[in-house]
C-alpha cells in the first residue's frame, strides 16, 4: 500500500467533505434522530460505496483515456456545473 497516496487521498476527501451538503444532511439527520450510530454507519457506508464507484469508474476510464484527458474532462465538468449553479442561483435571486 502506498502510504503517501493514502494520506493524500484521506486529506483531500476529508477537506472536500467539510461543510459539504452531505455533511450538513448528516448533521441534520443526527440532530433529528435518537440513533446516532445508525446515522453514522449509514453515512459512512454511503461514502464508501460512492468512493468505490469512483475508483472503479476511474480505473475503467483510465484504460480508455490518458490521465491528463481525464483531468481536463473533470475540470471542464466542474466549470460547467459551477456555471450552471451560478446561473441557477441568479435566476432565483
Amino acid at each position: 500500500m502506498d502510504f503517501k497516496l493514502f494520506i493524500t487521498t484521506f486529506g483531500l476527501v476529508f477537506l472536500a467533505e467539510l461543510g459539504d451538503k452531505t455533511q450538513l444532511a448528516t448533521l441534520c439527520l443526527s440532530a433529528n434522530n435518537n440513533s446516532k450510530i445508525s446515522v453514522f454507519i449509514g453515512s459512512a457506508f454511503a461514502l464508501i460505496v460512492s468512493s468505490l464507484l469512483a475508483v472503479l469508474f476511474g480505473a475503467g476510464l483510465s484504460r480508455l483515456l490518458p490521465p491528463n484527458y481525464i483531468q481536463i474532462g473533470a475540470g471542464i465538468f466542474f466549470i460547467i456545473i459551477g456555471t450552471w449553479m451560478l446561473i441557477s442561483i441568479t435566476k432565483i435571486a
